[in-house]
């Protein structure tokens, strides 16, 4: 999301990983700038009132930059809160209740079925609100592209995780293709894509492997899991059967596109507990 704003209003920023596999996200140096530990988190150093300024929570940092740049927020009462109740909506509905979409269908160690279906239904159900304010407004804040677009945007990118068939909301599914040709989007989509990598250069993951399994007699098999799905896994309160979850997250892996955003990691399983 802030990626997005900051590309579409055309400022030089610095993007600077956090790696929330390694607990990067609990370093004193971070939590001075997001005392929630979470990211997205920045720093202006041209701040209001010409100091730095940290700010955390993308729905602010959002309505900062709005503020900062006089766009993408509509200057009239009316239109700034028309857009204003949907960008709520984003932090409200959209992002708790997808994300829990996501870990009890993909990520969570043990499949409960219950939460399964609540989430999933959940989904179904936002996707349908949006759909139908698609049906009688050009973009989900109103008339005009805006922070309220660019918040909902990418949590509509994982629609796959979520169990959802765009067949089933023809205007969101218009939406989502207009905003995701947008230039802007396009490069804040790809920031990290280029934190660390050539935009564009592919990785050859076999000599890797191959060189990994030499170097390791031990190894019975390679399997390729996202690092958040192995972390849930890693903190589950009881032991899981990492038999059925490597399998399980390998058709993942399988099955979903991934891309240079994707943090990964490739296990290696021995022949002791055929734990990673």
């Amino acid at each position: 999301k802030v990626h997005i704003m900051l590309e579409e209003c055309g400022l030089t920023y610095r993007a600077i990983p956090v790696d929330i596999g390694a607990g990067d996200q609990f370093k004193p140096e971070f939590l001075a700038i997001s005392p929630n530990n979470k990211i997205p988190a920045i720093v202006d150093p041209d701040g209001p009132d010409g100091r730095p300024m940290s700010l955390f929570e993308s729905g602010a940092i959002l309505l900062y930059l709005a503020g900062k740049t006089g766009r993408f927020l509509p200057a009239d009462t009316r239109g700034k809160y028309e857009t204003l109740q949907w960008l709520m909506f984003q932090m409200g509905g959209v992002g708790p209740m997808l994300g829990q979409a996501h870990h009890f269908r993909i990520y969570a160690p043990e499949k409960i079925p219950y939460a399964i279906d609540r989430y999933t239904n959940e989904a179904k159900r936002l996707y349908g609100v949006m759909n139908r304010r698609l049906a009688k407004s050009r973009y989900i804040g109103g008339p005009e592209y805006g922070i309220a677009d660019m918040a909902i945007f990418p949590w509509l990118r994982s629609w796959k995780n979520q169990g959802i068939d765009w067949v089933d909301y023809p205007h969101l599914k218009g939406w989502f293709d207009e905003i995701g040709a947008r230039p802007a989007v396009q490069r804040g989509v790809e920031v990290l894509a280029d934190v660390g990598y050539d935009r564009g250069k592919t990785i050859p993951l076999k000599p890797v492997v191959d060189a990994a399994v030499q170097s390791c007699p031990s190894v019975e098999k390679v399997v390729m899991v996202r690092r958040d799905a192995l972390s849930v896994a890693l903190t589950a309160p009881k032991e899981i059967d990492w038999a059925d979850w490597l399998k399980e997250q390998s058709a993942v892996c399988a099955a979903e596109p991934l891309d240079a955003e994707t943090p990964l990691y490739i296990l290696y399983t021995s022949g002791t507990t055929g734990k990673p």
